[in-house]
């Protein structure tokens, strides 16, 4: 019996796989090939990116192997993402290696687990769509420090310092670097250099080849033929060993689990956050739509499962979901294919991995940090508002400097006391917009009614009106305008009449709206803008005004009028 979707449907829908959705709806040979040949491509970046993020976490390699095999495994085949790839990310490379580094791996184990279980309360209490509306200045400034802290963390192997013990505080680091300087060698230097210049050739002359799994071998292959004495994997660690382990349960103790809890709850914010963009990203570019709260639940499943085989924690890997999607991964099945390629790795050829030099992963951690810094996106937050801008660089300099707990917990306290500052200024606007989109389940017919444009227009010209603040809580709802079209539009209208204020996140999310229709082909008016949004709107997107991408109308009719002759000039 069918049953026709309703706010009512069953809770229990929403906690469905992805994984059942994509076999219900069939699944065929043509799809599985590609999969297949998408997760093979995405194990062989993942490799060596989880033995270099264990080992900058405090973890040994093989821990980062198990995490991206049993994590990786979970998060695909549980998951609420057709597309999400899972394993050790670089966000959690400051927040592990300070439990280790406090409370050993034991200590790890038992915090992961915990947080894992606040996982899943949270996915099964809905919060997966409060989670994904953590402001944008906060989530650039921990992002951005954690960035330094990676690159930080891997001077000693980048220079071959002779150092027996790094401290963990960045200060103290550095002051440790300072006076270990003398002690660099030749080879270790020599080996990240070339490592670091044959990753930025490969990706720029050859992107689709496995640039940090090129430069590894490289590293490795220089270092047996020229016999260089540098520290490697085999040297440090001994060798990787070839089964996985048992599992094993972490011993609790009530006076444990409470010491821990604080970084439990920053494993599993982090967590959350970063699995959650990882999915957003996703749908971005596939179309689709991920269920975030299904999504939280899998996260946690994996996180205990992860630390179960010996693990440390996992959450969805941005980079490593978008490479699955570039390479023609289409259901979970290409996760589940990624974990099991790096299982055979494992099984069959991890004697090989004790070749690699330290040097050659630190220079693909150099790189990672690079891409974790959001240098573009820290740079145009530099030009918002004050408020904006104080949050940033508090919430970086926390989290480089004092703790990544402290860091979010700051940074979401002065986002919300700027956000009631910004409404007590604000004019009163009454709205009707809901601020919290629900998830939508796959089994009861789920689909949304084409958005239907004004009647006195073509219907090349489509228009959408915002109303009231436009601040964090708000901005993700623009996106979801285009995927309702059946075709893009020429023009898309948007009516900003309402809008008392825009902050950071209003202008990233519209600048985002902006450029997926630029690649649509489609032009933005903006109309009837009040003073602060003009003022942010034209500092932020001005290079889409100078190309004409985004144009600016006085009020509703002008914005008609100049869209009505951009469609009949044909352009």
């Amino acid at each position: 019996m069918n049953q026709s979707y309703s706010g009512h449907a069953s809770p229990w829908r929403l906690f469905v796989p992805k994984m059942y959705t994509v076999l219900r709806e069939g699944y065929r040979l043509g799809d599985l090939k590609s999969d297949v040949l998408a997760g093979l491509t995405v194990a062989i970046v993942a490799l060596p990116l989880s033995m270099a993020l264990a080992i900058a976490s405090g973890a040994t390699p093989q821990q980062g192997l198990f995490t991206a095999i049993v994590g990786g495994f979970m998060i695909s085949f549980f998951g609420g993402s057709r597309f999400q790839i899972g394993g050790p990310t670089g966000a959690f490379v400051v927040v592990v290696f300070n439990v280790i580094h406090q409370y050993g791996y034991g200590g790890l184990a038992q915090a992961t687990v915990i947080a894992g279980i606040i996982l899943i309360i949270f996915g099964l209490a809905r919060l997966g769509a409060y989670i994904k509306y953590i402001p944008y200045p906060v989530v650039t400034g921990f992002t951005s420090g954690i960035a330094v802290i990676i690159f930080s963390s891997q001077v000693k192997d980048l220079l071959g310092l002779r150092l027996a013990d790094v401290p963990a505080e960045f200060i103290a680091k550095w002051d440790a670097f300072y006076h270990a300087a003398a002690t660099a060698q030749a080879a270790p230097i020599a080996i990240s250099a070339g490592c670091l210049a044959l990753i930025v050739a490969t990706r720029r002359y050859a992107p689709k080849l496995p640039a940090f799994l090129i430069a590894v071998i490289a590293g490795a292959l220089a270092v047996w033929v020229w016999g260089l004495n540098v520290e490697t994997i085999g040297s440090k660690f001994g060798a990787l060993p070839q089964t996985l382990p048992t599992p094993s349960w972490p011993t609790f103790t009530f006076a444990r689990v409470r010491e821990l809890l604080p970084t439990a709850f920053t494993i599993a914010f982090l967590a959350g956050i970063e699995s959650l963009l990882s999915a957003v990203v996703a749908d971005g570019m596939t179309g689709r739509r991920h269920r975030s709260n299904c999504e939280l639940v899998a996260q946690g499943m994996a996180n205990i499962g992860s630390v179960l085989f010996g693990g440390i924690p996992a959450t969805g890997a941005i980079a490593r979901t978008a490479t699955n999607i570039r390479s023609g991964g289409r259901t979970p099945v290409a996760g589940v294919a990624h974990a099991l390629f790096i299982l055979l790795f494992v099984l069959f050829l991890s004697p090989l991995a004790s070749y690699i030099p330290l040097a050659s992963l630190a220079a693909v951690l150099v790189v990672v940090a690079w891409n974790m810094s959001e240098f573009e996106h820290f740079k145009s937050l530099m030009k918002s508002p004050a408020g904006d801008r104080v949050v940033l660089i508090t919430t970086f300099l926390l989290t480089v400097l004092v703790d990544l707990t402290v860091a979010i917990g700051v940074g979401v306290v002065l986002a919300a006391i700027l956000f009631v500052h910004r409404m007590a200024l604000a004019v009163e606007v009454e709205t009707k917009t809901k601020l919290l989109a629900e998830d939508v389940d796959d089994l009861s017919a789920p689909r949304l009614a084409p958005y239907q444009g004004p009647p006195d227009l073509p219907e090349t010209i489509e228009v959408y009106q915002i109303n009231g603040p436009f601040f964090f809580g708000a901005a993700t709802l623009l996106s979801d305008v285009l995927d309702r079209l059946r075709h893009p539009p020429r023009v898309m209208i948007v009516r900003m009449g309402n809008v008392p204020m825009i902050d950071a996140s209003g202008a990233a999310a519209l600048t985002a709206f902006i450029d997926k229709c630029r690649k649509q082909n489609t032009i933005v008016l903006l109309s009837n803008l009040k003073t602060q949004p003009r003022r942010l709107i034209e500092k932020m997107c001005a290079k889409d005004i100078e190309r004409g991408d985004v144009r600016l109308a006085e009020n509703y009719a002008d914005a008609r009028a100049q869209a009505l002759a951009y469609v009949a000039d044909g352009k």
